[in-house]
């Protein structure tokens, strides 16, 4: 008989600022590029980030993870390290890469999947920039 599988979800808010740009590009490909978001004092989000994971429900406590212990590794890897903080200045990550949506979502995966018991359970960041910009990722 098979082991059953779910998906369990918890959700984070974080805010921060940050500017897009890149060190890679002269300034005039950085405005180009990244438009009003290339501004030299930045802008913010109040973000909203999803943790997935995927994996047998265990017989005997009926859970994927204790959500508890997730939210753990979340404040951990997201609001110690990203909250009302300036992304591109208070971060090392971004220090060398631009703080764009997609990148954010990499820092979380990396930072989650490091700190797990079981890492092969993470499925998925997803990161709400805005309603309307949303980010997903699989550690593909």
């Amino acid at each position: 008989m098979s082991v059953p599988k779910a998906y369990i979800t918890r959700r984070c808010h974080f805010s921060a600022a940050h500017r897009l740009h890149s060190s890679r590009l002269n300034q005039e490909e950085n405005s180009i590029i990244y438009g009003k978001c290339n501004h030299p004092h930045g802008h913010g989000h109040n973000y909203t980030v999803e943790v997935t994971l995927f994996g047998p429900v265990d017989p005997i406590t009926g859970m994927v993870e204790n959500l508890t212990i997730l939210k753990q590794y979340m404040d951990a890897a997201i609001m110690n390290e990203m909250d009302h903080k300036n992304l591109d200045k208070d971060v090392e990550f971004f220090f060398e890469r631009p703080s764009t949506t997609e990148n954010v979502a990499l820092f979380i995966w990396s930072r989650i999947r490091t700190m797990m018991e079981k890492p092969q359970l993470l499925y998925e960041v997803k990161v709400y920039e805005t309603e309307n910009n949303i980010v997903s990722y699989r550690g593909e």
